[in-house]
């Protein structure tokens, strides 16, 4: 098993590649909400190729947005699986300084949820997704606790990010959790089906 400091270099650099792809997907959103977004029609109402867009542009953005989430999918859970050895092996090793180092380097994401679901609406993209009501979210998309100012910024990614999936962690009960959250059009209101409200810190 590798050591305390091996799993910490591999942790950091697990990070940089989220930040990476994170930084990569807000660039992309940016092209597309420029242009299109994610589910605008690309032909006119006769069937031609609109010529008020980069076709070419949108589609080579949507196809990387639905690569790179997948992929930053892949990451939160190797991140999460590694801390969770990191902590076993600093408990085991009885190592103050390690468990502080952790800590702090995770705490704005784990520690501190910013918001709570406090309602979901049966059938709709959030109850489908195992998103449950008490959940403390500690990362929408590309939002967590050092970036998120208010609701407004859970709202424009969900209008965003219509029909492509979102990395949602949350803590409930104690416990890290990830889900992965595809806002849409259902038969209720809204694209998610859920009440979010800020937390008080």
């Amino acid at each position: 098993m590798a050591s305390v400091a091996q799993m910490m270099k591999q942790f950091k650099d697990l990070e940089k590649k989220r930040a990476r792809i994170e930084n990569e997907i807000k660039e992309l959103n940016d092209v597309l909400i420029s242009e299109v977004g994610m589910s605008g029609a690309l032909v006119d109402t006769e069937g031609f190729p609109r010529a008020d867009i980069d076709i070419y542009s949108v589609r080579h953005a949507r196809h990387d947005i639905i690569c790179k989430n997948n992929d930053l999918k892949v990451i939160m859970n190797e991140i999460e699986e590694l801390l969770y050895q990191i902590h076993s092996a600093a408990r085991e090793e009885k190592s103050t300084e390690t468990q502080m180092e952790v800590r702090t380097t995770r705490e704005e994401e784990i520690l501190f949820p910013f918001a709570t679901v406090d309602r979901i609406e049966d059938g709709s993209p959030a109850s489908t997704s195992g998103l449950q009501v008490g959940d403390e979210i500690v990362q929408f998309g590309s939002v967590k606790t050092n970036n998120f100012k208010g609701l407004k910024d859970i709202a424009d990614i969900v209008q965003h990010s219509k029909g492509m999936p979102l990395s949602i962690a949350v803590l409930r009960q104690g416990q890290l959790i990830h889900v992965g959250l595809t806002p849409r059009t259902w038969s209720g209101r809204g694209l998610l089906g859920c009440n979010i409200v800020p937390k008080n810190r």
